[in-house]
């Protein structure tokens, strides 16, 4: 008597479980968003990065060698040599301009911050006639030109006799409308009021309860405004251009292309203009690998929070 052993039956591929199904396509689709998500970021990075990389070439390049070699590569490097002539060249104007932009970025990002935060901070946190008028008056700021406003600040300048002087590019930088929308924003959403109440029934008076609570739980914005505000008045050209003619007050900026101007009668200008716009970037370059994590959340924690 034999006993028949059943068939062992092959799953066919409609016997796989949905769930299973769906895993398998979802990752599939997940590692093919990643794969395109990395190539156009990798695009996008070397689109940025490749102007920074011909200018670290360029300025090791002699005069000669950045008209007649690959652009793209190095050719008998002297970047020291073209450093040195760089920071002593015209009695070391170059170091006098390098001062002065960060004077101008320094102070000027640091002082905006701080308005920002008081003017943001109030109208969060305390109700008064006109709030929302002013507020809509400050956003209406942010989409201003600041070319548009050097011409009738230069006039008015000039009136109170600050035109050429540090005052005239230093007192624009103070004011940051974005600044003051992005610390209204974040401190609306992050500085809960039951703390400010606590520290009022604590005797902690109005201006404490801001630099001690205030401004500690502000602080990832903080540093967006000023990292914001730094590069933007470093990066200014237009208003140093209406407001400034002695040469001794200039920002990199402007004394780059006072150089650059010159440069076809004077061509060793050419490789001083070259070096010194690849060294004025090295400080923006710093302030972002230091300042990016604060400034990361500064975007972020603000936008999230109910």
């Amino acid at each position: 008597m034999s006993v028949d052993t059943p068939a062992r039956s092959t799953p066919s591929p409609t016997a796989v479980p949905p769930a299973t199904r769906r895993r398998t396509g979802t990752s599939g689709v997940t590692l093919r968003s990643r794969i395109v998500v990395v190539g156009l970021l990798t695009v996008a990075a070397g689109y940025f990065l490749l102007p920074v990389y011909w200018l670290l070439v360029a300025a090791t390049k002699s005069t000669g060698s950045l008209f007649g070699s690959f652009g793209l590569w190095f050719s008998h490097p002297q970047f020291l040599h073209n450093l040195r002539h760089l920071l002593s060249y015209d009695g070391g104007i170059y170091l006098r301009w390098a001062f002065n932009s960060v004077l101008y970025a320094g102070v000027g990002a640091a002082v905006a911050t701080f308005l920002s935060a008081l003017a943001g901070y109030a109208l969060a946190k305390y109700r008064f006639r006109g709030r929302e008028t002013i507020f809509n008056i400050i956003l209406g700021g942010v989409l201003i030109p600041g070319t548009a406003l050097a011409l009738p600040l230069y006039l008015i300048f000039s009136r109170v006799g600050l035109a050429n002087t540090y005052w005239a590019v230093l007192l624009p930088s103070f004011v940051s409308p974005f600044g003051v929308y992005l610390c209204r924003i974040y401190a609306a959403a992050s500085v809960p009021d039951e703390l400010l109440e606590a520290a009022r029934l604590d005797g902690a008076g109005e201006f404490r309860i801001f630099r001690v609570v205030g401004l500690r739980i502000m602080t990832p914005a903080l540093v967006t405004i000023f990292l914001f505000q730094f590069v933007g008045v470093w990066n200014n050209y237009f208003l140093p251009l209406v407001m400034l003619s002695d040469p001794k007050l200039y920002p990199i900026t402007l004394g780059l292309t006072s150089w650059q101007s010159f440069a076809d009668r004077q061509p060793d200008l050419y490789q001083l203009t070259v070096g010194g716009a690849f060294v004025s970037v090295v400080p923006l370059m710093i302030a972002m690998v230091v300042l990016q994590r604060f400034w990361r959340a500064g975007l972020t924690q603000g936008s999230v929070k109910a």
